[in-house]
């Protein structure tokens, strides 16, 4: 376990090293002055004088090795320090955690309908393999497959904000904004996690050790509850994960379609406004909370699937 924790941490560590460094670079190979554009994230004000650039780039250590600027970024940006934003001139800081939370939000809300919804359907189509509840939990389930957020949308918006007028269209001011926004990232987990519990369902269904449980005296639906179940909903964890990560930095088109001023939209006008600095920020808070939830979710699988399963013998 420990050599395990180990390699993922090392794993981790190495991620946001490499996906940081990526983004480091970005002012040296996007068209520009590496130096002004640099300058202009750290420094109130534009800067126009070369003399003035050529003075701040010195004090900045903007001449050293890129090696040595990325560790000194690196150390800046884990310290709170990420710049400020060449269009609000702004600490960057202050617009990347406020619209995190609210993607945190967002997803929170929307993986939680996703589970409500995908357990008992995956544990009845996985206790009636073959049967016609399992073949239309499956048809049904699966067909959120082909239902892209950028044509789901708009449909629930037409239907539920301005024909029926239950909910609002866009914006985040109520406790109501969230739900169609939530329900649109929401169906094509379903799918997914449906299928997993499914799967693990049936898996558990035909391994030995329910034999061993039914033969100590368990009956038909002790052995489900007990054993089955938490043994099928093992494979949910990884997944639900894979998903949170996902749907952090997967959310653009919800929220430029919601006018939802979370990470998505930050990172859509960071990118249509060259906004560099935004840009950096928003990426790297991104990857690595997506890459920490991961390692989490590897870790608890790992001690959790031999606990469930032993649990059996």
């Amino acid at each position: 376990m420990i050599m395990f924790l180990a390699k993922r941490t090392a794993t981790l560590v190495a991620a946001v090293l490499l996906s940081s460094f990526a983004v480091f670079l970005i002012p040296y190979v996007t068209p520009g002055d590496p130096v002004r554009k640099i300058i202009r994230s750290r420094v109130a004000g534009d800067v126009v004088e070369d003399s003035t650039v050529q003075a701040l780039g010195q004090s900045l250590g903007l001449h050293d090795p890129l090696p040595v600027q990325y560790f000194r970024w690196l150390g800046d940006f884990f310290s709170g320090d990420m710049g400020l934003s060449h269009i609000s001139r702004t600490p960057v800081v202050d617009q990347v955690m406020p619209a995190l939370g609210i993607t945190l939000s967002l997803v929170i809300v929307a993986l939680g309908i996703a589970v409500a919804v995908s357990l008992p359907l995956g544990i009845v189509a996985g206790l009636k393999q073959g049967g016609k509840a399992d073949k239309l939990i499956t048809t049904i389930t699966q067909s959120f497959i082909a239902m892209p957020e950028y044509w789901l949308a708009p449909l629930l918006v037409l239907v539920f904000a301005l024909k029926l007028s239950l909910l609002p269209s866009a914006g985040w001011n109520t406790t109501s904004s969230i739900v169609l926004p939530a329900v649109t990232l929401a169906l094509r987990p379903i799918s997914f996690f449906t299928s997993a519990v499914r799967s693990g369902m049936i898996d558990a269904l035909e391994a030995e050790h329910i034999q061993a449980a039914r033969a100590r005296g368990l009956s038909h639906a002790q052995t489900v509850m007990r054993h089955v179940i938490p043994n099928g909903l093992v494979p949910l964890s990884t997944l639900f994960a894979v998903w949170f990560a996902g749907l952090l930095g997967g959310s653009v088109i919800v929220e430029v379609i919601f006018a939802i001023p979370g990470m998505g939209r930050l990172l859509y006008d960071a990118v249509v406004n060259s906004d560099i600095p935004l840009a950096q920020g928003g990426v790297v808070v991104v990857v690595a909370l997506a890459v920490a939830i991961t390692t989490l979710a590897d870790f608890l699988h790992r001690i959790l699937s031999p606990k469930v399963s032993g649990a059996l013998a």
